[in-house]
């Protein structure tokens, strides 16, 4: 199995939705007490929303691609 690297903390709400609805499908599919390989990362969305708000989209961006960057490094296959 893959290992799916997550994103999270534009709300903790959906990072949490996101986090039971992937390991929702991967017991569906593959039944019994499997659950999905996956590592979260969790952003300050405060932070981002902040630098949105000053029209700072790449320092946004580079954010979220960091957390990307860690995630890989980390050992995700997928993002």
């Amino acid at each position: 199995m893959r290992t799916i690297g997550l994103i999270g903390g534009m709300s903790w709400e959906s990072s949490a939705e996101y986090y039971r609805l992937t390991n929702e499908a991967v017991k569906a599919r593959l039944g019994g007490l499997h659950s999905a390989r996956s590592i979260m990362l969790t952003v300050d969305f405060a932070q981002i929303e902040a630098l949105q708000q000053a029209g700072r989209w790449d320092e946004a961006g580079a954010i979220l691609a960091d957390a990307a960057q860690r995630l890989e490094r980390a050992g995700a296959d997928c993002l």
